[in-house]
């Protein structure tokens, strides 16, 4: 599966500490932390992992540290799931949601005629 976004980056190149801040791929929050703000279980977190729709980063010590952009992907697919949706099927609507947005983001940028980037 080709996912234009779902890869974590990390902070720039030289970039100091107000730069991950503003990082939505600074694998900020750790599992626990990540869990109880979108009010589901590690386990919960674990599965998205398997499904391949997010891909945590490790700390030091080996534990999954999550970013604001898995987190967003986390809670859309606890929203589907609540509504009914499997699980697999969630991570794969996200998935080519993710898609769909980085296309006409490029498809935008080439209309302006400015190179894509990202």
């Amino acid at each position: 599966m080709d996912q234009p976004h779902l890869a974590v980056s990390g902070t720039t190149p030289g970039g100091g500490p107000d730069d991950k801040f503003d990082d939505e791929d600074y694998p900020a929050y750790s599992m626990g932390r990540a869990a109880e703000m979108l009010g589901v279980t590690p386990a919960f977190l674990r599965s998205l992992g398997l499904a391949k729709l997010i891909s945590p980063q490790r700390s030091s010590g080996g534990h999954r540290r999550y970013s604001r952009y898995q987190l967003r992907l986390a809670a859309r697919a606890r929203e589907l799931v609540d509504q009914g949706t499997p699980l697999e099927a969630a991570c794969r609507i996200i998935i080519l949601e993710d898609q769909l947005a980085e296309a006409l983001r490029i498809n935008a940028e080439l209309k302006r005629g400015t190179p894509p980037h990202g």
